[in-house]
């Protein structure tokens, strides 16, 4: 697992999960977090519990959201029963002892701590939802709960880098159109009429822009390291039929 100085804390645990430390087999080796995936219920299960108990959280009370891509923000009050989580791509908590989980495989999970109010959010951001502003929603969410943004940290854990996305012509239209500075995280691509799109750089601009205290983004590649990290580029691009997700997560002490 990965961890990022930013959020080193006595107050805070957080862990950006690699596939490896699990019992799961074949394409989902091996710390399979997500039920969405084919893998058998009772490995998912196990790894869960595994990686809630790294953060030193009861094995119930890692919780995830059925992620679509949206702005939506829940405020977890308490662990909710498997399979039972609302359609959110972000959640926040003032309450000790919930780990609260993003399930990625090439978007970019994106962990925030205010320690000083005890107030933590994780967001799911894909492009559509970082563009769509999930970022913004989560730091507006754990404002309500007593954060200052001014006092949040922010990281973004490994996701699908520049050098690894490649996009269709009609890709930067929307980016372009909200600030034509987004022009800057786009590349030539390596094929003609194709954009290499720098998702990373994308989401920790919209995080300076928001004044926070620090924000820090890991750098690594999910497509391009397969023996660290889950992808689903990578599982197109092979013909496999399915992948396996990884799990961020961040908690009070």
């Amino acid at each position: 697992m990965l961890r990022l100085e930013v959020l080193d804390d006595d107050a805070v645990a957080h862990a950006f999960f690699t596939r490896a430390g699990g019992v799961s087999e074949g394409l989902y080796a091996a710390l399979n977090c997500g039920y969405g995936s084919g893998d058998r219920r009772d490995h998912v299960a196990e790894n869960r519990a595994r990686a809630a108990r790294r953060l030193g959280v009861a094995d119930d009370a890692l919780v995830t959201g059925h992620q679509v891509h949206g702005i939506d923000v829940a405020v977890v009050a308490a662990p909710w029963a498997t399979g039972a989580g609302p359609k959110v791509d972000a959640m926040v908590t003032d309450r000790p002892g919930i780990a609260l989980g993003i399930l990625t495989a090439d978007c970019a999970p994106v962990l925030f701590a205010d320690p000083q109010a005890r107030v933590i959010g994780a967001a799911h951001a894909g492009w559509r939802g970082a563009l769509a502003g999930v970022i913004e929603a989560t730091v507006a969410t754990m404002e309500r709960l007593g954060a200052a943004r001014a006092r949040i940290r922010a990281a973004v854990g490994p996701c699908i880098a520049q050098q690894s996305y490649e996009v269709g012509p009609e890709f930067p239209a929307p980016f372009l159109a909200a600030d034509a500075a987004n022009r800057a995280f786009f590349a030539e691509g390596r094929r003609a009429g194709r954009f290499q799109f720098d998702l990373a750089g994308y989401v920790g601009r919209r995080l300076d822009r928001l004044g926070l205290a620090a924000v820090a983004v890991s750098g690594a590649d999910t497509c391009a390291e397969p023996d660290r990290f889950f992808s689903y580029r990578r599982t197109c691009l092979a013909g496999e039929r399915d992948y396996g997700r990884l799990v961020s997560a961040i908690a009070l002490g």
